[in-house]
């Protein structure tokens, strides 16, 4: 049992060994195997190693000479710009020296004028002492010649020079006032043509007479009715003469109130289609015409006032403005008229630089006061601006209606506009009629004008007064003289007369050369 043991044990200490010699034997072997695996790397290593340290060699080289050639164009370009900042600044240096120079040879030349200007100055003082001293004896002399102190010798020559300047200033006053006058005279004519040739309106003349139509004498005998009782019924409605009388088929209804006249018109004309006339009825018509004819006045206003473009009037305005549609003045419409006033006024005043629509609410409304002044005492001009006041105009528009005749002073500068786009209204032909006793007149004034004239034998005025033929002497006037007659006649007619328009003047020289052959 112990052999066993003892076997047992030599045998496992026999197969330790064994063991150990084994494993001994095998780690010789793989540290061989290490150590020669080892070489192999490390031989690799080095070869590699190799390889690399020749490259790193080669980009080296290779980054040395870019940034060689990169250093060396730096180099140029900085060496470049050194000599042309080089080339700069000698060239400034050069600059700075020529302009030294310069500055040099202007410091003498002032030093050469600053000594001449010093030595003047002394020269000129010394004048200044001789003059003094020359004045003061030339002063003294005159002081003892003329008896006069100084103070009155001051007053004797400042009297003298004030006479001298108030002659000049007198002639260039008076030479200015008449520049100004014939720079405004021109302007004002500019003006005016402008406006008239900007603005043409149609002429109507009207009557202070209406008549109406009726079929026979039996109807106007229904219209006088018995007794007259009708006709005086009518009347009594209505305000107006009715004249009846032999004239076939016609009524004369006349009345210095041109709605009252119109109203007449309508209700006669209605009357006389109705056919049932008495003073009932006649009392009915009266009354619905004048109503439908108020209406109709305003409405006329209104449309007046919108043709104008003349906005913000008192309601009562439009009542007058239409008013005027059935007033005439010298056969002109008012209301046509005062229409073409205010276009006229808005033109001018737009030539010259103010408010054109002011400038047309005081031409359409200058003739204002003509809707009433058959009603009220007093010229046209007060009763429209009296009215114009009442109902909210401005004082500017006060004055060009009350003004336009040149019944007061103009304050405003619409006042002259007004004045004068009313006598271009009123003197565009056609536009007013003239009685024949006063187109005689006219016409024998032209005639007479031109035969005071020496050297003048007969005068004819033609073309119903736009022209007027002057037959002259031969033997007394020249041909060079005609010309000048011919101006002075023109001359003498625009200070003597109105008119309309121009009138034409035309000399006529002849020489007549006879002789009999027997």
């Amino acid at each position: 049992m112990v052999t066993m043991i003892l076997i047992a044990i030599v045998a496992f200490l026999v197969g330790i060994g064994g063991t150990l010699i084994a494993v001994s034997i095998y780690n010789k072997k793989i540290k061989t195997s290490a150590e020669q695996q080892a070489k192999e790397i490390i031989a690799q290593a080095n070869e590699e190693a190799e390889r690399i340290k020749q490259k790193g060699e080669l980009d080296a080289k290779a980054e040395y000479v870019r940034r060689s050639e990169e250093f060396e164009k730096e180099t140029t370009a900085i060496r470049n710009e050194l000599r042309e900042v080089e080339r700069r600044l000698a060239k400034r240096e050069d600059n700075l020296e020529r302009k030294l120079e310069t500055l040099t040879s202007k410091e003498r030349a002032i030093e050469n004028s600053t000594r001449r200007l010093a030595e003047r100055e002394k020269a000129i003082k010394v004048q200044e002492r001789q003059l003094y001293d020359s004045i003061a004896q030339q002063r003294a002399q005159l002081l003892r010649i003329t008896n006069m102190s100084i103070e009155e010798a001051k007053e004797l020559l400042l009297q003298r020079l004030e006479k001298e300047v108030e002659k000049e200033s007198a002639k260039l006053i008076e030479k200015r006032y008449n520049d100004a006058k014939e720079q405004a005279n021109a302007k004002a004519r500019e003006v005016i043509i402008t406006a008239i040739q900007r603005f043409a309106a149609e002429h109507t003349s009207g009557y202070t007479v209406s008549t109406v139509d009726i079929p026979g004498d039996e109807m106007k005998g229904r219209v006088i009715g018995r007794e007259g009782r009708n006709i005086r019924a009518f009347e009594k409605a209505t305000g107006v003469d009715v004249i009846v009388d032999d004239t076939p088929g016609v009524i004369v209804i006349s009345s210095f109130d041109p709605v009252r006249r119109e109203v007449a018109r309508r209700s006669l004309e209605l009357l006389i289609q109705d056919g049932r006339i008495h003073p009932g009825r006649i009392e009915e018509i009266v009354a619905q015409t004048a109503q439908e004819v108020d209406q109709e006045v305003t409405d006329i206003g209104k449309k007046a006032a919108l043709e104008a473009n003349v906005l913000n009037l008192h309601p009562k305005m439009y009542e007058l403005l239409g008013r005027l549609n059935f007033r005439t003045s010298y056969g002109q419409n008012v209301l046509r008229h005062s229409i073409e006033v205010a276009y006229l006024c808005q033109i001018m005043a737009d030539e010259l630089g103010l408010d054109g629509a002011f400038a047309r609410r005081c031409g359409l409304l200058h003739d204002i006061g003509k809707a009433v002044d058959h009603e009220v005492e007093g010229g046209h001009p007060h009763i429209g601006a009296e009215l114009a006041k009442r109902y909210g105009e401005k004082p500017d528009v006060l004055n060009a209606i009350e003004g336009h005749h040149g019944d007061i002073e103009a304050s405003s500068i619409y006042t002259p506009l007004v004045s004068a786009a009313d006598a271009i209204s009123a003197s565009r032909p056609g536009a007013r009629r003239e009685s024949l006793d006063r187109y005689v007149r006219r016409l024998e004034q032209l005639e007479d004008i031109a035969n005071k004239f020496p050297g003048v034998k007969q005068s004819y005025a033609i073309q119903a007064g736009r022209e007027i033929r002057v037959i002259v002497d031969a033997n007394t006037i020249d041909d060079g003289a005609t010309i000048k007659l011919a101006r002075d006649i023109a001359k003498n007619v625009e200070h003597e007369m109105e008119y309309p328009g121009e009138i034409k003047v035309t000399l006529l020289r002849e020489m007549r050369a006879i002789e009999y052959a027997r």
